[in-house]
C-alpha cells in the first residue's frame, strides 16, 4: 500500500463535511442484510477493517458489537467521535491481528488500495483468522474489471462554518492492473479563508474470476451478490461475500 490520500490525513477533519453519517443509511443496510443471509447462526459481533471515519458503523452498531480497525490516525479520531462506545484500533488491514474472532468481518471501499494480488491475498487472510467458523465476510469494491467506467463527478457540503466543494476523475486503468481516482478539494473555513487541494487514489483493479478464486483459496465459501442501492444503476456494482466453513452440520452458503 502506498501513501496514504491527503483525504486520510492533513485533510481527516474534512471527513464529515465531505461525507456524512446519514448519507450511508442505505448501503449499511444492504451490508447488513447480506452479512446476515451469509452468516451460519444470528450474529452480534462484527469486525469492520478500513473502517475509516466510522459512517457505516454508525448504523451497524445497531445492529452489532462493533469493532473498527483503520490505519490512518485522522480517521480512527473521527469515527471515535462519531463512535464512542465502539472498539477503535489502529492497524494495516494486511497484517492487523486482534488475537480473537467475529461472527462478521467486513471491508468496505478500504478493499480498493490493495493493489497487487499480494495485498488482496493479506487481507483475504486477515478477514479469514478474524471470523468465527460458520461466520460471513464482505469484501465491497468499487469496481471488478467486467464493471468498470470512466466517470468523472462533483459536489459539496456546508456544514457548521465549513464548506467543501469537490470534483473527483475515475481515470482509465494503467497497465499495472491499477487506476487513479484524482480529486480536487475546494476548502473554505469559517474565516472565509479558500484553499484548494488536489488528492489522488490509487486504486487496485480485478476481475470477478480472481475474487472469487482468491477468497475459495483462502478458505472462504464465496459468491459475488449484485449491490443494491437507489442511486446506482442495477447490475453497475457488485460486493463479494464469503463464509468461513462451519462445523459439521451447518448448511453450506450455496444451499
Amino acid at each position: 500500500m502506498e501513501q496514504l490520500p491527503k483525504l486520510y490525513t492533513e485533510l481527516a477533519d474534512w471527513w464529515p463535511v465531505l461525507s456524512a453519517p446519514e448519507d450511508y443509511a442505505e448501503e449499511a443496510a444492504f451490508y447488513e442484510q447480506a452479512l446476515r443471509t451469509a452468516c451460519a447462526f444470528e450474529p452480534k459481533t462484527l469486525l469492520e477493517l478500513g473502517s475509516g471515519g466510522g459512517n457505516n458503523a454508525s448504523h451497524l452498531k445497531k445492529h452489532f458489537q462493533v469493532t473498527l480497525v483503520d490505519l490512518a490516525p485522522g480517521m480512527l479520531a473521527v469515527s471515535q467521535a462519531l463512535n464512542p462506545e465502539c472498539e477503535h484500533h489502529q492497524g494495516d488491514l494486511r497484517t492487523v491481528r486482534l488475537d480473537r474472532q467475529f461472527d462478521l468481518v467486513f471491508i468496505q471501499d478500504a478493499i480498493v488500495y490493495m493493489t497487487t494480488e499480494a495485498d488482496l491475498r493479506q487481507a483475504m487472510q486477515t478477514a479469514y483468522l478474524h471470523c468465527h467458523p460458520g461466520g460471513a465476510v464482505l469484501f465491497a469494491p468499487d469496481h471488478t474489471k467486467e464493471n468498470f467506467k470512466t466517470q468523472t463527478g462533483h459536489g459539496g457540503h456546508d456544514r457548521g462554518s465549513r464548506s467543501l466543494r469537490y470534483l473527483d476523475w475515475t481515470l482509465e486503468p494503467n497497465p499495472d492492473g491499477t487506476y487513479l481516482y484524482v480529486i480536487a478539494y475546494l476548502l473554505r473555513e469559517g474565516t472565509g479563508e479558500v484553499c484548494c487541494i488536489l488528492d489522488q487514489h490509487r486504486c487496485g483493479l480485478f476481475s470477478r474470476t480472481e475474487w472469487l478464486q482468491w477468497m475459495k483459496e483462502t478458505g472462504f465459501e464465496a459468491c459475488g451478490v449484485p449491490f443494491m442501492h437507489s442511486e446506482i444503476p442495477p447490475g453497475d456494482c457488485e460486493v463479494f461475500v464469503g463464509r468461513k466453513p462451519a462445523l459439521r452440520g451447518v448448511k453450506s452458503l450455496h444451499k
